[in-house]
């Protein structure tokens, strides 16, 4: 199969920020469900192409890139980045929501609080990675080669012994997928919150 994964380029931000809009619900569109359509790359996307271009891997099958893995090998250093460079650029594009927060403000909290990727699991599983297909991209194994072939091969030649991402519960797609790939809920994970592969 040619799956058309290839590294990451900076051509490639724009697009790749319209995918995580379009897949933003739960894998859904999420176009307009926020002030900006920018919180969710803002958060979920940019910042790990920025730390860690060379852990990001899109699918382009000729026509610009239909889905993206990103990743960083070491959390901890990840949030200490985010802490010192992030939130001040965060900062100054999305104010500090006051209480009580809205949904939107407790995304955007996110921006000013890197320490929520620190799961109590972080030592056994340093890396952690987002991963968005369009639907069009879905069901043909892009996602799984994705992963298999280029993340989890690369981390475990760098010698990291696991990685885990953080999924919506009620997203019950990406959770059977996962479940194919290899993943298993963290036991920290209340609800499938956080899950892990070795």
């Amino acid at each position: 199969m040619n799956t058309g994964l290839r590294p990451y380029q900076p051509g490639d931000l724009g697009r790749l920020r319209e995918i995580c809009v379009l897949t933003g619900a739960s894998g859904g569109d999420a176009t307009g469900r926020w002030s900006t359509d920018d919180l969710l790359p803002d958060l979920f996307l940019e910042p790990y192409v920025t730390y860690a271009p060379e852990w990001a891997w899109v699918v382009d099958e000729g026509d610009g890139p239909v889905g993206y893995v990103v990743a960083v090998p070491g959390t901890r250093r990840f949030v200490d980045w985010w802490r010192r460079r992030w939130t001040p650029w965060f900062a100054e594009r999305y104010p500090v929501p006051s209480e009580p927060f809205s949904e939107e403000e407790r995304l955007v909290l996110r921006g000013y609080e890197p320490e929520v990727l620190l799961v109590p699991e972080v030592d056994d599983y340093p890396a952690h990675l987002h991963i968005d297909l369009l639907p069009s991209a879905q069901g043909r194994g892009l996602g799984r080669a994705l992963i298999e072939n280029l993340l989890i091969t690369s981390l475990a030649k760098a010698g990291v012994p696991g990685v885990h991402l953080t999924m919506d519960p009620t997203n019950l797609a990406a959770r059977s997928f996962y479940e194919a790939v290899g993943f298993d809920e963290l036991p920290s994970g209340a609800l499938g919150r956080w899950i892990a592969r070795r």
